[in-house]
């Protein structure tokens, strides 16, 4: 049984379902949401004896082989281990989630961006492929994008937002520079052949590279020196959000990676240093400038910046008892500070502010969150019986055992016993200034406890700090050794997790930490007004003016290359499109010896009307009605010429785009001078008649090279596999929904993007119209009725052709245009709001709808081991009408349907329903309307 897939698809189907919840109660959203990680958790408990044991359980679908791209998942018990974390902190967050956001809040909108981005988590955690593990690692960006976001009416979300996905997308990017050289060191991209070659990528001489592309990934995901600032920023999200993202998942993506390319990149010295550098200085920069937070998040924040520079930095030492180290403050860190970020999102939840200036003595009137929290710092700080003391006593341990006697020994001996300090400093600002001392000061709430199961999530997280500070051996000794054992192999250490191992220089290193941590706090509050410090992020302001350089220089390069000039846009585009066909012949392209054929009369007869209908649209460009009537006829002649080159899907395709394009430009001279302006400078006539002059010769040189080629192309080959293969005799449509239906799949997501972005500009848009027609629109009783009688009619037509595009010309691209003529018609006879009042089409919807049923066709058989969008066939025998042929790539070609008709009305609606200017008149006043025409609305 696919468990692997099943474990990867729950949170991903479970957003889809709840993102399409409308009206349902609050309630029953945040149990659907929890369903996926509970269910998630069942799935991974029924898989744990087998990691238990050792074993590696699979999961392998061929997707792209011929670049290396296999949906492979892997459960190891790194794996294993990440995934509890991801679907146990995941479940207590949605149900923390539940009851900390306000009745404004979208819960639907927030449960599905938590649950996409849980999917993404899991993706990368389970990826057994490189690749794969690449594309699920940028989905987390995105997704946490959205999450951080989700309050977008604030602009510090807004900025934490962008900075978040600039820095990590960016680092993503790097990543897979350096994914992509491991596989052509390696020869491939399964994380088994590369562990297998660890010595072969260590020796190669692009290993220098390939680590410094893949650290710049960790470094960004986990918010290491020097692009650690992007973290504090990202506080601007919902509290759920910075407890699950900030804690346990997305802050680990990074040293999660570190992990699991551990063998293959560690051991040698500039692993060490690199590595272990940039670590120690996230761990004392963090620490440190988590004292002076004001905000408790701030603390937080800061805090996670530093322990993942501990994380880092044991990982860097890559000796065996740091590894286990390691993991295990990946696991302490992960409980403690998600109930952290919970017990604070509680105190701003009940007191309306996280301000530690305006917060104190809450242990009277929040004694149980009190409590909570206390205890969790406590853990932060490392205060023996609680979980953090024995991760950070194995840190020390590992610090002290650092080889040598040199300076970056006592570097690292320095750094962490400063950690140590500063680590206490800070947790006891948190609970002193918090929950003792005097106030609280100028509350907008009466403080008061939550809600009896918003405290469940954190008590449960406060059970587990001591329950594993008190009994490691019996709680998290099988977890850490089945995470640690699938890193090291052969190589695990024998250790013991036990809360006493005598009075060793680790524990002296601890307890000195801790006294020298009260000091510097208490020696600080003496010295210095901590509350009136305010520190600015340098890392912040430096990204600002980079970004800021960035929007100035493509500004520049915008106004330089489209100022707003169509002329000017299609002035570079065919100069690029010309320097690109003239490429080839200046390598001596030899072009084989033309295959030419009489034409005869007909195809004359369609060249003649090609000509005169292109040489009219010249000499009519400044009456742009007829023109763009006459230009019509140019579209028209081209679909005849498919015609007569029996090329039926292309002129069908050709003629329903010239039909929807026409309308588009009908509506768009609304908004345009009726004639276009003179041209006044001849130097600008003849440069424009050469550039048309070479690059209409270019064109017809390059079409008359493909039609006169040799016949034996890929063309044979592609018609040979046509009804054997994909079960349909209409090649065209074949290669559409199956042969290249991947590239199918692309070109409907950016045309549907496209009628987004056009429904986003327009629909709040205030255009100027050349003229304002005073009154009520005409009436148009007769086109109003002839285009109603129209649409059943071409809905049938448009559904005759959409069944018979497999084997006959049609499909659903075709299909989609074809349906949306006639309603277009309607648009523009009896307006938008008569249309939409009738048919009620929610355009946006159709094309999600269409995305998700083309995706989920083409993920469908990868379920049952084969390639994405691999097509089947059944032949069902129906009464009356016999056995019929049916290929699984019609269900694609319904996405492909809903999408184009989708598309095409959203941005043609749109396009119709512009609003004028309420502040500016028209450019040329209003129309008298005893001048119009009461059949017609023309002017007399």
């Amino acid at each position: 049984m696919p468990f692997l897939e099943i474990l990867l698809a729950l949170p991903f189907a479970t957003a889809l379902v709840v993102a399409l919840l409308r009206g349902v109660p609050r309630g029953v959203t945040a149990w659907l949401a929890a369903a996926a990680p509970l269910l998630g958790l069942l799935v991974l408990a029924w898989l744990t004896p087998a990691v238990m044991a050792g074993h590696v359980v699979h999961g392998d679908h061929a997707w792209m082989p011929q670049i290396g791209l296999s949906f492979a998942l892997r459960l190891d018990g790194l794996a294993w281990m990440f995934a509890g974390l991801v679907l146990a902190i995941g479940a207590l967050v949605v149900m923390y989630a539940h009851y900390y956001l306000s009745r404004t809040d979208s819960a639907p909108r927030f449960f599905a961006y938590l649950l996409l981005f849980m999917g993404a988590m899991l993706g990368m955690v389970l990826a057994g492929n490189l690749l794969l593990l690449v594309v699920f690692w940028e989905l987390t960006s995105i997704s946490s994008f959205l999450l951080i976001g989700f309050w977008s009416h604030r602009k510090d979300a807004r900025e934490g937002a962008r900075m978040a996905l600039v820095i990590t997308g960016g680092g993503g990017l790097v990543l897979l520079a350096g994914v992509l050289l491991i596989g052509r060191i390696v020869g491939s991209y399964e994380l088994d052949a590369v562990f297998a070659a660890g010595d072969v990528i260590r020796a190669s001489n692009w290993y220098p590279v390939v680590l410094g592309l893949v650290l710049a990934g960790v470094f960004t995901k986990s918010a290491q020196f020097p692009f650690h600032f992007w973290l504090p920023h990202a506080m601007a999200a919902p509290t759920p959000v910075s407890a699950y993202l900030h804690s346990a998942t997305m802050v680990k993506a990074g040293v999660f990676l570190l992990a699991r390319l551990h063998p293959v990149l560690s051991g040698t010295d500039l692993f060490f240093y690199v590595v272990c550098t940039i670590g120690a200085l996230t761990l004392l920069i963090g620490a440190w400038n988590a004292i002076f937070q004001h905000d408790l998040k701030g603390l937080l924040a800061y805090s996670t910046i530093s322990h993942l520079g501990l994380i880092t930095l044991l990982f860097g030492l890559s000796k065996p008892m740091a590894v286990v180290a390691g993991v295990f403050h990946i696991l302490n860190h992960a409980t403690f500070k998600a109930s952290l970020f919970m017990a604070a999102g509680i105190i701003d939840h009940e007191t309306g502010t996280r301000d530690m200036r305006r917060l104190g003595n809450l242990r009277h009137s929040m004694p149980f969150t009190s409590a909570l929290a206390i205890i969790a710092s406590l853990a932060m700080a490392g205060i023996p019986l609680l979980n953090g003391f024995l991760s950070k006593e194995m840190f020390f341990a590992e610090a002290l055992d650092v080889g040598g006697g040199g300076v970056m020994r006592i570097a690292i001996i320095t750094a962490a016993f400063l950690a140590g300090v500063f680590g206490v400093a800070y947790s006891l600002r948190f609970v002193l200034e918090t929950f003792f001392g005097k106030g609280p000061r100028a509350l907008e709430h009466e403080p008061h406890e939550p809600p009896r199961w918003m405290k469940i999530p954190v008590e449960v997280l406060v059970v587990v700090c001591l329950a594993v500070g008190i009994l490691p051996a019996l709680t998290v000794a099988p977890v850490l050794n089945a995470a640690a054992r699938s890193m090291l192999g052969d190589a695990m250490p024998s250790y013991s997790l036990a809360v006493w191992h005598g009075l060793t220089l680790p524990l002296l290193m601890s307890l000195g930490g801790l006294v020298g941590g009260i000091a510097l706090y208490f020696g600080l509050r003496k010295l210095l007004n901590l509350h009136a410090i305010m520190r600015e992020s340098l890392g912040r302001r430096l990204f600002q003016i980079n970004l800021e350089a960035m929007f100035r220089l493509a500004r520049r390069f915008t106004d330089a290359l489209a100022n707003g000039s169509l002329q000017r846009s299609l002035l570079w585009l065919v100069l690029a499109a010309a320097a690109a066909v003239a490429v080839p012949f200046l390598h001596d392209l030899q072009l084989p010896a033309p295959r030419l054929q009489a034409m005869p009369a007909l195809g004359w007869l369609v060249w003649l009307g090609l000509m005169a209908a292109t040489v009219c649209t010249v000499a009519l460009y400044r009456q742009r009605l007829l023109a763009i009537i006459v230009m019509s006829v140019v579209g028209l002649m081209v679909s005849l010429a498919f015609a007569f080159l029996s090329a039926p899907d292309l002129a069908l395709t050709q003629l329903l785009v010239e039909m929807v394009t026409l309308a588009l430009m009908l509506l768009a001279l609304n908004y345009l001078p009726s004639a276009s302006p003179l041209e006044h400078s001849k130097l600008r006539k003849l440069r424009d008649a050469a550039i048309a002059i070479v690059a209409g010769t270019g064109v017809g040189a390059l079409a008359f090279a493909v039609m006169t080629r040799p016949v034996d192309t890929i063309a044979g080959e592609l018609l040979t596999r046509s009804l054997p293969e994909a079960y349909g005799s209409n090649v065209v449509n074949v290669i559409l929904v199956d042969f290249r239906g991947f590239d199918t799949m692309g070109e409907i997501t950016v045309f549907g993007i496209a009628a987004l972005v056009v429904h986003a500009l327009l629909r709040r848009a205030r255009m100027l119209p050349e003229k304002h027609m005073a009154g009520g629109p005409v009436q148009l009783p007769v086109p109003a009725d002839l285009t109603q009688i129209l649409f059943p009619l071409a809905l049938t037509v448009s559904i005759y052709l959409f069944l018979r595009g497999h084997n006959a010309p049609g499909g659903g691209f075709i299909a989609g245009l074809v349906l949306a003529v006639p309603l277009l018609m309607q648009y523009v006879v009896q307006g938008a709001a008569s249309v939409e009042s009738r048919f009620g089409f929610n355009y946006v919807a159709c094309i999600g709808i269409g995305l998700v049923i083309a995706a989920f066709t083409g993920v469908a058989p990868m379920l049952f081991g084969f390639p994405f969008l691999t097509s089947g066939h059944v032949e069902p025998v129906l009464p009356w009408i016999g056995e019929i042929g049916l290929a699984s790539a019609i269900g694609f070609d319904i996405g492909v349907y809903l999408v184009v008709f989708g598309g095409a009305m959203l941005i043609l609606s749109m396009m119709g329903t512009v609003k004028p200017s309420p502040k500016l008149p028209s450019r040329r006043g209003v129309i008298d309307p005893a001048r119009r025409s009461t059949r017609t609305g023309e002017l007399h």
